[in-house]
């Protein structure tokens, strides 16, 4: 049965039982495991403990990672703000998320020996990275999810610069957002066999609440070119979440273990968990996190976060448990 049959058929089954256990899987946005958080894990606390069991709810949890891991480079002169986190916070990491995207405007903060330091200390606690590598081709790979019977593949671009960060053909660094080479590789994995194909971008302007018109812009042409859902993270606040075609896009997941800032808005993040099947995106929901000044995160109950499912126009509304 091709891939267009099946959906119809299962489509028009929405209201009985599922017919297959779908695929979860979890993203969170801004994780910075320096400053703050990395006193917390230096004194032996673990900032990723109060939602450990919202996490383990997922089959495969993915996040921003901003910040170098390493113990080597110096801090780049030109930037306001550098973030490295000593290699022990790989630990934390370690069993809560399966992979990081490393395509942000922080990542190659202390020069090219420590980034690719944090690819090494990744690999070594079986991590896998997003939208970096030590070449232009690894940057731009997707990083495949294999795993109930469905081939998902995760993409990663940082668009804030600086641009120096970016990968060359032999130079380590992140996969820059030029609009053109993100709808080729969307294309390119559909044609490799995705059966759902999500970007994790890093992109848009500080605490801003909307996303520009260029942003939905390009949300809806990745959509377009296959894409089944976008993830987005940068603005350190929370954005909307538009629903396109049969997709979604969550323009920015806001902050989730990170300290320092002065808007209250800064101080609270998303979960995002969505369950996919062969047909695209069976549901999905968001938990709320506030961000404690230690840079912790922890759920709130009662919370009403954007919500939908198959089947159903529009966004909802779900409370969170």
């Amino acid at each position: 049965m091709t891939r267009l049959r099946y959906c119809a058929a299962a489509l028009a089954l929405l209201a009985l039982p599922a017919l297959a256990d779908p695929l979860r899987i979890a993203f969170v946005g801004d994780v910075m495991l320096a400053e703050g958080p990395g006193r917390a894990i230096a004194a032996g606390g673990d900032p990723l403990a109060p939602f450990a069991a919202v996490l383990g709810e997922a089959d495969v949890r993915i996040a921003n990672l901003e910040c170098a891991v390493s113990a080597r480079g110096q801090a780049l002169a030109s930037k306001r703000y550098t973030f490295r986190a000593d290699p022990g916070a790989m630990a934390v990491l370690k069993g809560r998320f399966d992979a990081v995207s490393v395509a942000n405007n922080h990542a190659g903060d202390f020069g090219k020996t420590a980034f690719v330091d944090t690819l090494d200390l990744l690999a070594a606690a079986g991590i896998g990275r997003i939208g970096g590598g030590r070449n232009l081709a690894e940057a731009h790979a997707p990083w495949w999810i294999e795993h109930k019977g469905l081939r998902v593949a995760v993409l990663g671009y940082n668009e804030f610069r600086p641009r120096r960060f970016e990968a060359d053909v032999d130079v380590p660094g992140v996969a820059w957002g030029e609009d053109v080479q993100i709808l080729a590789d969307i294309r390119a994995a559909r044609r490799a066999g995705a059966d759902a194909v999500i970007p994790f971008m890093h992109w848009g302007l500080e605490y801003d609440e909307a996303p520009s018109l260029r942003q939905r812009t390009l949300a809806r042409r990745m959509i377009d070119a296959g894409a089944t859902l976008v993830v987005g993270a940068h603005p350190h606040v929370i954005q909307p979440v538009e629903r396109y075609r049969d997709g979604i896009v969550a323009y920015s997941l806001g902050n989730f273990v990170f300290d320092g800032f002065d808007a209250p808005e800064a101080w609270q993040g998303w979960l995002l968990q969505i369950e996919l099947d062969k047909c695209g995106l069976v549901a999905w929901h968001t938990r709320l996190a506030h961000i404690d000044a230690d840079g912790t995160p922890h759920p709130v109950p009662g919370a009403l976060t954007p919500c939908g499912r198959r089947g159903v126009r529009g966004v909802g509304a779900c409370r969170n448990p």
